[in-house]
């Protein structure tokens, strides 16, 4: 009867085998997160898993050059999540095999905002899609039923031999303690493992492998603004923004060169005013002065107006832009300077980075003006650029690069410049490990080094409990590696009975904290840990 259901529903044709596929994926997810961290390795095997699943469930996918490469970046993400996992490295791989899976829906990809429509349209419908195509299989079966077969009619077969003969079987294993015994050897399964959050978990694992496999395309998508022609707005004409341009070129003159003689320490700032202060002030909005430069040309100067035609505008913007990634340079050497004078953080890393987006995207804005090109080009091209950033500070730390630099120009180690900052190197966590080993190592300072032993016992010993309940990775496995090399020779260091404050600095006894009752600070938790120095003593 099944095999006729099948042969008669062609829904089954195509969703049986992703459905074992999907449930493949949620026993998958079930069995490496259930008991370990979110954020381990195993989320990189769990990515490698659903790109297979993937590529078994919809072969069609490698046909296409586009399907190819999204598999093959997928791939990429896969491993960067094994390395080091996180939101970044998983949200670019759900791009990438979000993407794969819509171009076996034999499309091909024509720019980047359409394709953004998709992905958030794709995100938006992947939690309520089995749903949807549940109820598709089931109005089909329905039909079906009608015509080969009905429950309540088996039901009504079947029902009364199995109530009679469980209560007789009953009444049997009463009687009879042989039987009474067979049946207590039966070994039920275990129901009390199944818990709501346990069954949400497999839910959303399914929907996961069910939104990859089944994807729903976006059918009615806002094109692509044109960029092409004249945009009729109040007050741009061709005397209005040459006049404009002049203008701005001359004020950018003026800020630049005032940036170029103060920052080469040409001219003396005013009395009152410390280099600290003029770089951290014109870091970030002189940023924003170049964004409002590239929006201004973007709709002032598209490619066919009749300004982008007039000759003089067009020096004047290419004249413009110069001054404005000047202005960007200017930006990077302020930031720079504020790092000499401060520290180096993540966060300005990534202002960096983005820094170097933006001079990177008044370039193309020029090009687009100067050679035509369409909006289409000028958004692909800054998506790959961006796209090209986040991949790599998806194999990069920018925390362990912001912490060596930190403690190699630490006033503790040089004799100069700022000091290191252990309250940062502290939330830097497995970032700031081996730094920190090598900042204990150069000091001369005892009190200095038992705060910065502190610190790193503490990362140390919540870095070997995160193994232990599986947040494995390949990154923070080398190390630890690395730490037990560099440490071996050393003594142990014992746990003590003080609470430490963020810097390691010691606040009181645990015995006085307790007897007046005041509450733990979960920050201050890793310095008192009695867990062993290194995973060497521990064995």
């Amino acid at each position: 009867m099944r095999e006729v259901i099948m042969h008669r529903l062609p829904f089954f044709a195509t969703y049986r085998w992703k459905l074992y596929l999907s449930l493949a994926i949620a026993f998958l997810g079930d069995y490496l997160f259930y008991h370990n961290a979110l954020f381990g390795g195993h989320l990189g095997l769990f990515a490698f898993a659903l790109l297979l699943c993937l590529m078994v469930g919809r072969p069609n996918i490698l046909r296409r050059w586009e399907g190819r490469l999204a598999a093959i970046s997928a791939g990429i993400f896969g491993c960067a999540l094994i390395v080091d996992p996180g939101i970044l490295s998983w949200t670019m791989f759900w791009i990438a095999i979000s993407l794969a899976a819509l171009f076996g829906m034999t499309m091909q990809y024509d720019d980047g905002w359409l394709w953004f429509q998709r992905l958030l349209l794709h995100a938006l419908r992947s939690p309520v899609a089995p749903f949807m195509d549940f109820s598709k299989v089931r109005r089909a079966a329905r039909r079906v039923r009608r015509r080969c077969f009905s429950l309540r009619a088996i039901l009504r077969v079947i029902g009364l031999p199995l109530l009679g003969g469980a209560i007789i079987l009953t009444l049997f294993a009463t009687a009879n303690p042989i039987i009474a015994r067979v049946l207590a050897m039966i070994e039920w399964p275990d129901l009390s493992a199944i818990t709501p959050w346990r069954m949400i978990l497999w839910l959303m694992f399914f929907v996961l492998g069910w939104s990859v496999l089944r994807p729903r395309v976006a059918k009615r998508l806002i094109p692509t603004f044109d960029g092409r022609g004249d945009l009729d707005l109040p007050g741009v004409s061709v005397a209005s923004v040459m006049l404009s341009l002049l203008l701005f070129n001359a004020m950018f003159a003026v800020e630049n060169a005032l940036d170029v003689a103060y920052l080469s320490r040409a001219l003396l700032l005013p009395t009152g005013m410390s280099m600290t202060e003029y770089v951290h002030r014109g870091a970030y909005p002189l940023i924003v002065t170049a964004l409002l430069a590239g929006l201004f040309v973007l709709i002032t100067l598209r490619p066919g107006s009749s300004t982008a035609a007039v000759p003089m505008i067009r020096w004047l913007v290419v004249l413009w832009i110069v001054q404005n990634i000047m202005l960007v340079t200017s930006s990077v050497q302020r930031t720079l300077e504020y790092i000499e004078a401060s520290m180096l953080t993540t966060l300005r890393i990534q202002a960096l980075a983005w820094m170097a987006l933006v001079a990177a995207g008044l370039v193309l804005i020029c090009w687009r003006m100067l050679r035509g090109k369409s909006s289409s080009w000028l958004i692909n091209t800054n998506v790959g650029a961006a796209a090209a950033v986040l991949t790599l500070f998806c194999f990069i730390d920018a925390g362990e690069i912001a912490a060596r630099w930190n403690v190699r120009h630490a006033r503790e180690i040089t004799g100069s410049g700022p000091s290191v900052d252990l309250c940062y190197l502290n939330r830097l966590g497995p970032s700031a490990l081996l730094p920190l080993i090598a900042l204990e190592s150069q000091t001369s300072d005892p009190s200095f080094r038992d705060r910065v032993q502190a610190i790193r016992t503490g990362i140390y010993n919540g870095m070997v409990n995160d193994v232990r309940q599986g947040g494995w990775t390949w990154r923070n496995e080398r190390r630890l590696q690395a730490a037990d090399a560099m440490l071996k020779g050393t003594k142990p260091v014992r746990p003590d009975s003080f609470l430490r404050n963020c810097d390691g600095s010691r606040e009181q006894p645990q015995s006085d904290v307790s007897a007046k009752a005041v509450p733990a600070n979960p920050a201050l938790q890793p310095f008192a840990r009695p867990d062993p120095l290194t995973r060497k003593d521990e064995q």
